[in-house]
């Protein structure tokens, strides 16, 4: 039997910017992390070991005996979605849940907890109904024209929830938009607009926004992975969602910028064309609540949106 090893934390696509950031917190706590990767990307104070993603190699070695197994994998949405894009995303998540869902059935001593990715996406576009875990309602809007991206996030939850793994404790993370110091990252993209004068609202500018400080995200992984029996999803969103007019006026306010010009739905999709990405990202209403973070006793340090931009702002 392969003994237990505490301190060790495996994290499968965990060379970007979530998985840099659990990373330095885990090592903080003197905890071992081994990064799964497709590529030899090193990662400060992780040790990669390569694996693709969908078949069982040697990498399962490293499963066993470990403490817990995050993963982040997934090709991301930020492109066109194109048919080639579409079966990239959806079986960059899908396979890489099922192939550890074998690693772990493999295991002679396999992992207390399994937190597998999901996106807070999986809930209906709204303006008036807040999401929780028990509440919330999971389906497409042609509004939100995310037809495609709750197939994925279903899908997705799917091959957690019927993986053949008993011993161990299975969570999806329905996770948010994640603020944080990451150049390429909703914070710096959004930071670039405003300061050029373009951080009006978007569309309409009703859509809600939901997001977490990568601070609050890493607590909450931490939070989660010390329960001794986690739920089975969890929401990785501030109490703090709010209308896209709202946010864009508050950003524009932590910036020092009195104006921003508004983006009107035509502009954004002529825009969103030439960038090869969708306006989905940014027009559907994602409403979303942390019901069960704040019901377990869960404090977010940055629980309003201004207190997080104030200190990202800080920091930069």
């Amino acid at each position: 039997m392969c003994l237990v090893k505490a301190d060790k934390i495996i994290i499968a696509g965990g060379s970007g910017f979530l998985g840099k950031a659990l990373t330095k917190v885990f090592s903080q706590r003197g905890r071992e992390v081994v990064i799964l990767s497709r590529k030899a990307t090193p990662v400060d104070s992780a040790r990669t070991v390569l694996w693709d993603g969908k078949t069982i190699g040697d990498w399962t070695e490293e499963i066993d005996g470990s403490a817990a197994l995050i993963n982040l994998t997934g090709r991301s949405v930020n492109c066109r979605y194109t048919e080639r894009h579409r079966a990239e995303i959806m079986d960059s998540r899908t396979l890489s849940t099922r192939v550890l869902g074998k690693a772990i059935h493999q295991c002679s001593t396999p992992p207390r907890t399994w937190l597998n990715s999901s996106t807070a996406t999986i809930y209906k576009h709204s303006y008036d109904h807040p999401n929780d875990e028990e509440t919330g309602h999971i389906d497409a809007s042609p509004v939100g024209r995310d037809r495609f991206s709750v197939e994925v996030a279903k899908a997705w939850e799917k091959e957690l929830k019927y993986a053949d793994a008993p011993m161990t404790h299975k969570v999806a993370l329905r996770i948010s938009i994640a603020l944080g110091q990451h150049k390429g990252g909703a914070y710096d993209i959004m930071q670039k607009l405003v300061q050029r004068g373009l951080g009006g609202h978007m569309g309409n500018g009703r859509q809600y926004i939901s997001w977490i400080h990568i601070d609050d995200f890493c607590r909450a992984i931490e939070w989660i992975l010390s329960n001794p029996r986690p739920a089975a999803v969890y929401n990785l969103a501030s109490p703090g969602a709010l209308p896209n007019k709202d946010f864009m006026a508050i950003f524009r306010k932590i910036s020092d910028r009195s104006f921003g010009l508004p983006a009107p739905h035509l502009l954004l999709e002529i825009g969103a064309f030439f960038m090869r990405t969708e306006t989905e990202l940014i027009l559907k209403s994602r409403y979303v609540t942390p019901g069960r973070l704040l019901s377990e006793g869960f404090t977010f340090h940055y629980p309003d949106i201004e207190s997080a931009l104030t200190d990202l702002r800080d920091k930069a």
